[in-house]
């Protein structure tokens, strides 16, 4: 995925040393297979099974891949287009038109096109080991992965967010229950502590890279959900919170 990972399980009453430790090495297998299925880079990833398919290749690929392009479709179609994970250049909303989602974990390849699921595939990574963490009892804990964080439990934790103004600054944003939050920025990130993160926004339309030092914080009920929408929070200004209120999220432009 491109960053470090950091899992953190509080043991329920009575769980064992390696219970918990059982639970913990469950959410990082379920951040290995969304690396493996999810990759842009691996050739035997779904998204490069997808991008060298032939025009009316219907391909069967991991069930966790479908839900995540069935996610960036509704984002797509929810942003009016800010939110695109075609990664060809100048074909914006081509994963969108020439991608068929099937049934039963298949796909429909209309044309070839290179899709890079970036941002919320690793979100969904960190959807999926909070959920391998209460799967294996923890009924508290955190994933961090560079950027997107999400808080199992009902213990609020404070977040803080680099201030891009100030270098070494954190601005405190709130307590965070049970949610996600993500940070899209360049050297800027919703974390517990100050670490540096992430590359610049690029608009679809255009394919340029977003001008500008601010930073884009958004708190959603998922962390796949909650990284998507600082894409369409960063591109559509004011006009992206009613897409943000549609999927129960929130932001913050700093």
């Amino acid at each position: 995925m491109g960053t470090y990972v950091e899992v953190m399980a509080e043991p329920a009453a009575g769980m064992s040393a390696a219970e918990v430790l059982g639970a913990v090495e469950a959410a990082y297998a379920a951040i290995e297979r969304v690396e493996a299925c999810m990759s842009p880079h691996r050739p035997d990833s779904d998204l490069c099974r997808i991008a060298a398919a032939p025009a009316g290749a219907v391909l069967v690929i991991d069930p966790w891949t479908w839900d995540v392009l069935a996610l960036a479709g509704q984002l797509h179609q929810a942003s009016a287009g800010l939110f695109d994970c075609a990664a060809d250049a100048g074909r914006p909303g081509a994963s969108q038109r020439v991608l068929q989602l099937l049934p039963a974990a298949r796909v429909r390849v209309g044309a070839p096109v290179r899709v890079d699921l970036g941002g919320i595939a690793k979100g969904h990574a960190v959807d999926r080991a909070v959920a391998a963490l209460r799967a294996a009892g923890i009924r508290q804990g955190r994933v961090n992965a560079g950027g997107d964080l999400r808080v199992l439990g009902r213990v609020p934790q404070p977040i803080h967010v680099r201030d891009p103004s100030v270098p070494g600054r954190l601005r405190h944003l709130g307590d965070l229950a049970d949610g996600a939050v993500a940070t899209s920025a360049p050297g800027a990130g919703a974390r517990l502590q100050a670490q540096p993160l992430r590359s610049a926004i690029v608009d679809p339309r255009s394919g340029q890279a977003l001008a500008g030092g601010a930073s884009y914080t958004v708190v959603a009920p998922t962390c796949a959900l909650a990284d998507g929408l600082t894409k369409v929070l960063a591109l559509g200004g004011a006009q992206a919170h009613g897409c943000l209120a549609a999927f129960g999220a929130q932001g913050w432009v700093l």
